[in-house]
This record gives C-alpha cells, structure tokens and sequence, in this order.
C-alpha cells in the first residue's frame, strides 16, 4: 500500500462514500493501488475560476471536470441565486460546445438547476459562446453557463458562469459564489431533474443572434465588393460552423470557401495539433485551400467561436496570419473610422483593451478623442467596463489573445460579428485598391510602429504549477533593472497594486483589481509582461516594442528591426 499523506487521504475518503456511485468509488480504488501519481493530480486541490472561468482534464476527482464538480458549482449557484433574487421566477440559460462530454455535461448542470426549481434555457445542441451571452439578455436570464474550454486540449473542459448583464463573473461577486460553493457537502447536490423547468432552445434564438450580428457587423460595404471577397474560412471543427457561414450568406458574402475537412465538429480536433487560431499551424489546411482559390482572406476560429484568427496577403502578395494586436488594430480603427463618418463621436464612448495588449490601441484612441479604457487580461473585464460606465457608449475593444468584441448586444468575445466585420474590412479595402496589410502599415505611418510577441511556457501538473509561482517570486525578489542594454523605468505590480517609477522613486496606486501581473517598462519604448496564465498551465511573456516608420516603402527593414530588438529581449531574459 502506497503512503498517501493524511489531508489527501481525507479528500479521497469523501468520494468514497455512497454519495458517489460505484463506478466512480471502484475507480478511485485502481488509482490508489495503480496510479498513486495520477491519484494525487486528481485530488490535491479544487479546481479554481480563472480568468476564463473554471477549466480543467475531465476525470474523476477535486481536480477534475466531472459530474460532481459541475454538479456542485450549480448547487452553489443556485443558492446564491436565490438570496440574490428572493422574489423573482430565476431563469438561466445553458449552451455548450463541441467537447467530449460537454452535452452530458450541460444535461447534468441544467438538471441540478432544474432540481432547484429554477427555470432552464437549454441549447438543443452545440453553439457558440456568444449566442449564449447574447440569449441570455434576450431572455432576460439572470445568468448563463457555457461548458467549454476555448481552445484547451481534447482531454479538458470548463464551465463559465454569466451574468445578467452577459458578461462573465468578475470580483467581489465570483468570490461569493466561490464560498457558498465551498460550503456545500457533495452530498447536498441534488441531482434530480424537474423537466417540467428545462426547456430547450435552438433556431428561434439562433436567428435574432445572426440579425444582431449583422446589425452590428455591417458598414454599408457595396453588395459589388461582397461579390468580390474571396474568403476561406474554417470552424476547426469547433461550433462556429452553426452560425458563421449563415451570417455571411446573409449578410451578402456568396463567395465564401470552407475547409470540409474541418467542417464536422470533432472534440478531438483531428485535423490539427491544437484548435487554437492564435497557432499558425491550426490554419495550415485554410492557408492550402486560400492558395488554391486565391482567397483574399483567412478567417478561422476556435471551437467555442470566441477568438478569431485572421490571415491576409502581405506586401508580396503572400498569406500571412495577423496576430491578435494586429487584428484588434485594425478593426478597433475601422470602427472609429465609422463612428466619426456618421458623427457619432461626442466625447461619450470609449474602446476597450488589457493591459497585456498592444499600447497603440491607447495611441489609436488618442488620435480619435475617444477614451481607451484598460482592464486585467480576459473578456470579463471588457464587459465590466460597460456595465460600470453604463452613461458611455461602447464601441468596441479587444485583447491579443485573438478576442473581439464589435458593440455590446454581446458582452464576451464573439467571433461571429468579428469575423464579419473582418470581411467588411477587407471587401472595403479591396473595393479601394489596398489589401487589409496595407491599410495596416497606414496605421504604422500615421500612429507609429508597434510589434508585439508572446512566448509562453507550459508547465504542466503540480510541479509545473509551483515552478511557475516561483519564477514570479524570483521576477518579484530581483526585478529586471535593465533589458536589452535599455534601463527599466517603470514597473507596474498588479499583486501588490502599485506603479513604482524607478526615476523619480514615486509610488502609485493601480486602480483596478488585483492580479499576478508584472510589466517592465524600459528607457527605449519598450514592454515586458510576465503573466500565469488562468486558465492553461502556462506562464506568458509579452513583449513590446515601437518606433517611427516614415513610409510604406520603409515598412520591411523597419519590421526587421523591432523583429531583432525582440530576439534580443527575448535573449537577454533567457527565453530563447
């Protein structure tokens, strides 16, 4: 018999209790006598929310996505619901994604909140992330659940939690619902569904979701420069694909390529190493067929359609994937471009933006007389942004990250408008004789040259995870004082909430809310962030840097130059 340290033993004991089933109690067993290490990874710990809400590897265990996890974060929000709302019929609203589980998974969660005598929304079958924050509001819900884990591995899945303004829980509120959740024994789950409180829901809300998008996505481009986009486009085998294609049919876009290959949704993405857009690999197959059907632009999303990756032809003619700065630059500008020409800029709205995102979105905003709001890495807080300046008008706003967000009929990411908007860019661009890459470099001349890269380190499991708290406590202990030859002027500490300018000494607050977050500011321009991230095993590096381009005729040896002072960043911290 293998030692198992007595608080964990504790943890196991409770699932070995009648409440659990059989199947899951036998399970256990075999793990304690053949798997002690997978055992320990199972149960050392809850899992957490994130900055994507809670995500984790299916299995059984504290540590794990399953049944009686799910089952008990439900319980707890249903509690919570009914101190918060004591007079009112609760209604929520329930989608999932494409993942293995994730349609059992959602049946078991509107089943508890059935049980509860609450009034369930549930999807008939998978759709995107967005429509869910959009039904919600259309319903008038006082909160939604998604299962899915964005672009994870086939082996995890996640449970985002919604709120009644459709945006995701943010603080003090997620930490209430955390403790009424760790107040509950698995044994208080109730399990058992009322059907007469679930109803399901499809096509009616599907098709005010595609007229809202188009509503919002859609800038007066001539049907003629529709007809000539030549776009490609690929669901990887994620949810997009229920609602996508019909939004460019609909909103005039015929010419239209879709990878078939990647057309079937699949949580076992078969076709790429990861669903993830943000990698160039995941549209290989896109990129194949652009070439084949001279497509003008790529657009692939990931399986739960919140993120958007998007690849246009370059200065040689060439298809090159954006990255997600680029992206959010390019329509956080067209946007404005379309605000002004319909005088709608008064002084009252504002975009949106993370502080691990580009500093030109703030330069952008400048250049327009519109705020640029900034808020911690993750959608949640884009959306808290409207819900706190409700006498505002949002714009739009995004991350690096590959998110965003076109108005505020939906408050997450949302891949269906972005990609239509995406496609209204570009036909306009063609229709004017330039290439989305080239109005790019127009906003380089006009607003300066920023280029950005993200580094991550995966760090998987226990050990993984402690390695990643210590490089920040050594990143905390012995701050970097230089980088790249250039002195660190300014250091931002989202743990502790404070600005230290290392010129004049001077200490400031950070007004917004707490979060392991280091960035360095140097003496040449440049930005380092040093973030874990929420919902991945992974800590990330972002790095920025700027300069001056005279002209387009200057673009590729001045690109080449901030690609160098970032490899030797990148050097000089030992990344590379």
């Amino acid at each position: 018999m293998i030692h198992i340290e007595p608080q964990l033993m504790a943890r196991i004991n409770t699932w070995l209790t009648p409440t659990f089933d059989q199947e899951t109690q036998n399970y256990i067993k075999d793990l304690i006598e053949n798997n002690p290490k997978e055992l320990k990874e199972s149960f050392y710990k809850d899992l957490e929310f994130g900055t994507g809400g809670m995500r984790g590897v299916m299995g059984i265990g504290t540590n794990r996505i399953n049944k009686f996890t799910l089952g008990k974060n439900t319980q707890g929000l249903s509690n919570y619901l009914k101190t918060q709302f004591p007079s009112e019929a609760i209604k929520v609203a329930i989608a999932y994604d494409c993942r293995h589980n994730s349609k059992s998974l959602a049946k078991v969660v509107a089943d508890v909140f059935s049980a509860n005598q609450i009034q369930v929304f549930l999807f008939e079958d998978l759709r995107p992330t967005p429509e869910l924050s959009f039904a919600l509001k259309h319903l008038n819900c006082h909160c939604g659940i998604v299962l899915t884990a964005s672009h994870n591995p086939p082996e995890y899945n996640g449970y985002k939690v919604y709120w009644q303004d459709g945006g995701q829980l943010v603080p003090p509120q997620d930490a209430e619902i955390i403790a009424e959740i760790n107040r509950l024994d698995y044994s208080e789950i109730n399990f058992e569904e009322q059907p007469k409180n679930i109803t399901y829901i499809g096509q009616e809300i599907d098709d005010v979701f595609i007229e809202k998008s188009i509503k919002n996505g859609s800038f007066q481009t001539s049907e003629a420069a529709k007809a000539n986009l030549n776009i490609v486009f690929t669901s990887l085998h994620g949810t997009s694909i229920t609602a996508i294609p019909e939004t460019l049919k609909r909103a005039g876009y015929s010419n239209v390529h879709i990878v078939e290959e990647q057309r079937i949704p699949n949580g076992d993405f078969p076709t790429v190493k990861s669903p993830n857009p943000e990698e160039p690999e995941a549209l290989k197959m896109a990129l194949e067929l652009a070439k084949k059907v001279n497509g003008d632009i790529v657009i692939g999303t990931d399986p739960d359609c919140d993120r958007l990756g998007v690849a246009v032809r370059n200065l040689d003619d060439e298809l090159v994937i954006l990255n997600g700065n680029q992206t959010m630059i390019l329509m956080t500008d067209f946007l404005l471009k379309q605000w002004k020409k319909a005088g709608n800029i008064n002084g009252n709205q504002f975009v949106g933006s993370t502080i691990v995102s580009t500093p030109m979105m703030s330069v952008l905003a400048n250049a327009y007389n519109v705020e640029c709001k900034i808020g911690l890495t993750g959608f949640k807080w884009i959306a808290k942004m409207i819900k706190d300046f409700p006498d505002l008008e949002f714009i739009g706003g995004g991350e690096e990250s590959f998110g965003f967000m076109v108005g505020d009929f939906v408050r997450d990411k949302d891949a269906v408008t972005s990609t239509l908007l995406a496609c209204e860019i570009a036909a306009q661009a063609k229709a004017n004789g330039q290439t989305m890459y080239e109005s790019l470099i127009d906003l380089y001349v006009t607003h300066g040259f920023y280029k950005e890269r993200l580094v991550s380190l995966t760090k998987k499991g226990i050990e993984g995870a402690e390695e990643i708290k210590q490089m920040m406590m050594d990143a905390r202990k012995n701050p970097l004082q230089e980088v790249n030859g250039s002195k660190v002027i300014k250091v931002e500490d989202y743990q502790l909430s404070i600005t230290k300018n290392l010129v004049s000494g001077d200490v400031s607050p950070i007004a917004i809310p707490k979060s392991n977050v280091l960035i360095y500011y140097t003496e040449d321009g440049s930005k380092i962030a040093l973030r874990p991230s929420g919902t991945e095993p992974k800590i990330k590096f972002y790095i920025s840097v700027n300069t001056t381009l005279e002209n387009v005729a200057a673009f590729k040896t001045t690109e080449q130059k901030l690609e160098s002072r970032i490899d030797a960043i990148l050097k000089d911290m030992k990344l590379t």
